[in-house]
């Protein structure tokens, strides 16, 4: 009898592990926001440190103690903000997006001519990513790591930047054009200056730059019309008739 009970008790065993094994390993629930000061100033320090981390040693190669390490915390303490490394850095790029567009916003708040509204966002996104200078190799590892993720990052920053002009539009102080494909024109037009710049020189664009990119914004390149087509399509280079 207590053979049979035995053997009959294995099968259960053995079939509830072959059961385990097909069925769906359920997600750990995400952990709730700290509601406390001290678990908000937890989770900021968990965050700038997996930004330093993430941006120094990249997502593959960090790991969950390096961030816990450089913020000063237990690695338990860790799964009470963030379920895995991965969840961390997907909270990492939209906080820092978030950051950006508030950052932005706040800096051309009360301006009403698009023009300066181009001006001093600019030179927001360049003092954001000198303040954030792991922001570049950041989303672009987001790229590899969610590719959603790096998407949304770019269609969120687009969608009020595209607003933003489209109101310019109505007001008769921006040509019209389609908003989004001008906005991520103009996206990578500050992203391209601030690595030129903020990352390859550690400095803010000199003043010249900051001139002639508003300059482009304003004109776009075609010639003066005054200039007539000669002037406005001769290469490159070549100084035309006068100058020959």
């Amino acid at each position: 009898m207590n053979k049979q009970m035995n053997k009959s008790t294995r099968r259960q065993d053995s079939g509830a592990r072959a059961e385990g094994r097909r069925a769906p390993v359920a997600r750990t629930a995400a952990p709730a926001d700290p509601v406390t000061p001290r678990g908000q100033a937890t989770r900021r320090r968990l965050l700038a440190s997996a930004e330093e981390v993430f941006g120094d040693k990249g997502f593959e190669r960090a790991s969950i103690v390096d961030v816990t390490r450089g913020a000063g915390v237990a690695q338990g303490t860790f799964y009470v903000y963030f379920s895995d490394k991965r969840a961390i850095f997907t909270e990492l790029v939209n906080e820092l997006g978030h950051d950006l567009r508030r950052h932005i916003a706040e800096a051309v708040e009360g301006l009403s001519d698009r023009l300066a509204v181009e001006r001093q966002g600019f030179r927001a996104f360049f003092e954001f990513i000198g303040a954030h200078r792991n922001l570049y190799r950041i989303v672009r590892q987001a790229e590899f790591v969610d590719e959603e993720l790096y998407r949304g990052y770019y269609r969120r920053l687009a969608a009020g930047y595209g607003a933003g002009l489209e109101a310019a539009m109505d007001a008769g102080q921006v040509r019209r054009l389609d908003p989004e494909t001008l906005a991520y024109c103009l996206m990578g037009i500050g992203d391209f200056l601030g690595m030129r710049w903020v990352l390859w020189e550690e400095r803010d664009p000199p003043a010249h730059v900051i001139e002639a990119m508003t300059a482009f914004i304003h004109h776009g390149m075609g010639g003066s019309r005054r200039a007539g087509t000669d002037g406005q399509h001769r290469p490159a280079g070549d100084p035309g008739p006068q100058g020959r």
